[in-house]
């Protein structure tokens, strides 16, 4: 007999289980269908924020602008403005004296100088374009505005130093340092007697083959015989003036008294106000900063007027005087026959020192008077220090205070070969140099003179 299978009944808690997560993956899936619909099928509104409250501003009161026609002056003038050629037009301070354009050259006077208030102009301030390598018998120094300041008064061309060939040596050192210059080197010449000077331009000029050709021709006859010898009779020659600090005592003492001292300061200031950048002297006489003659007091003046009124003095002058015609005859005869002695040697004319006149002239030949002069005007002097002080004064007037610094300033000092040369005069040479940031060197006579040239070999 075959059995029937039985019915198998179903777990009723594995149905539970079984509705009950079915029933939570359908809620689920509800859940998540309404936010995707919400976020990306239904739009939803924008929202915007309120925007900050402005203040109302009062707009700005009218400007009234008044155009004015231009003068008719003007207008006329703009019409005829018109080209000129370059090389006449006038610069300040600088004699423009321009070389061929086939060199190559460079006005630079006056470029640069920050402090000096204006672009051609002022003192010192240079850019180095126009700087120059300079040597002068030995003495060097670098600079872009040069003078070179040459003694021509009879004593450079006596016996002693050589007479009239050392003289030529000077000459032919100055003309060929400046051949040497840089063509964009501005420089002059000063010649000086006493306190007469010539300058071979009136302003600065620049450097070049031209202009040196030029000097040597101005240069030949100066000092080319004895007849005439430095600037006596020049017409060229003139007394020369200083300006600067014209009120102090010390600016009147150098600019009034012929004393050797006050002649080597008045012809400082006279190159310092060149507007230079380095000073050459070639010089007979320096002393450096040593004293200076003052002029006399109300009461000094009244004192030397009694003493030469009195009868004794006036008896002494008169007859001093009578004997000065005889003097210049005793001179004049014996300068003869020295002369003459040395053309049989085939020498040139002796030339004499005439500083003061028939008095150096006596001297110097060994003549003696026989009534002496009674007596000159009383000297009273300046201090060293107050000199000083004057030349830091104008140092700072022409200088330092237009944004410049102090030239250098070099000294040759030609003596003969036995000539005194005291050491406290050299003591005050070194320190006049030393305050002008520059050197010295003393050269005796004409073999010295001869080796000790130096320009022919600097080159730029």
């Amino acid at each position: 007999m075959i059995s029937q299978p039985q019915k198998r009944k179903m777990n009723s808690m594995l149905l539970n289980v079984l509705l009950i997560s079915g029933g939570i993956h359908v809620l689920a899936l509800f859940v998540l269908g309404s936010i995707t619909v919400y976020r990306y099928i239904i739009p939803t509104e924008a929202q915007f924020e309120a925007p900050p409250e402005v203040a109302e501003e009062k707009p700005p009161p009218d400007v009234k602008v008044e155009i004015r026609q231009q003068p008719p002056q003007q207008q006329q003038a703009m019409q005829n403005l018109s080209m000129r050629q370059v090389g006449n037009i006038a610069v300040s301070a600088v004699d423009v004296n321009l070389p061929d354009m086939q060199e190559s050259f460079t006005v630079s006077a006056g470029l640069g100088g920050v402090g000096g208030g204006s672009l051609l102009g002022g003192t010192r301030g240079n850019i180095g374009i126009g700087m120059s390598d300079v040597s002068v018998f030995g003495l060097r120094t670098r600079a872009e505005r040069i003078l070179f300041v040459i003694d021509t008064n009879r004593e450079m061309v006596t016996d002693a130093k050589g007479g009239l060939n050392s003289y030529k040596i000077i000459k032919d050192e100055i003309t060929d340092m400046v051949g040497n210059l840089s063509t964009g080197t501005l420089f002059n010449v000063m010649l000086v007697d006493r306190r007469n000077h010539k300058l071979f331009r009136p302003r600065l000029v620049p450097a070049g083959q031209e202009v040196q050709q030029q000097l040597v021709q101005w240069l030949n006859p100066i000092n080319a015989n004895a007849r005439n010898p430095g600037l006596e009779g020049d017409p060229g020659a003139s007394r020369a003036s200083i300006t600067a600090l014209a009120d102090e005592d010390i600016h009147k003492d150098i600019d009034w008294s012929g004393h050797r001292g006050n002649e080597t300061a008045f012809i400082t200031q006279v190159a310092m106000e060149q507007n230079v950048d380095a000073i050459f002297f070639i010089t007979g006489y320096h002393r450096g900063f040593e004293q200076v003659r003052r002029l006399l007091t109300e009461r000094e003046e009244a004192d030397w007027q009694r003493t030469i009124s009195r009868r004794s003095y006036q008896d002494q002058l008169a007859a001093h005087e009578l004997e000065r015609a005889q003097m210049q005859e005793r001179i004049n005869k014996r300068l003869a026959e020295i002369n003459a002695e040395r053309r049989s040697r085939g020498q040139p004319p002796r030339v004499l020192n005439q500083r003061h006149g028939i008095y150096s002239n006596a001297n110097e030949l060994n003549l003696n008077w026989n009534t002496e002069h009674p007596g000159n005007r009383p000297v009273y002097h300046r201090s060293t220090r107050d000199v000083e002080r004057y030349f830091r004064n104008l140092v700072s007037v022409l200088y330092t205070d237009k944004g410049g610094e102090r030239p250098s300033v070099n000294v040759v000092l030609f003596l003969a070969g036995d000539e005194e040369m005291r050491d406290v005069w050299e003591r005050q040479l070194r320190s006049y140099v030393q305050f002008f940031r520059g050197n010295h060197r003393i050269i005796r006579g004409l073999d010295e003179i001869r080796s000790a040239r130096s320009s022919a070999r600097t080159t730029n």
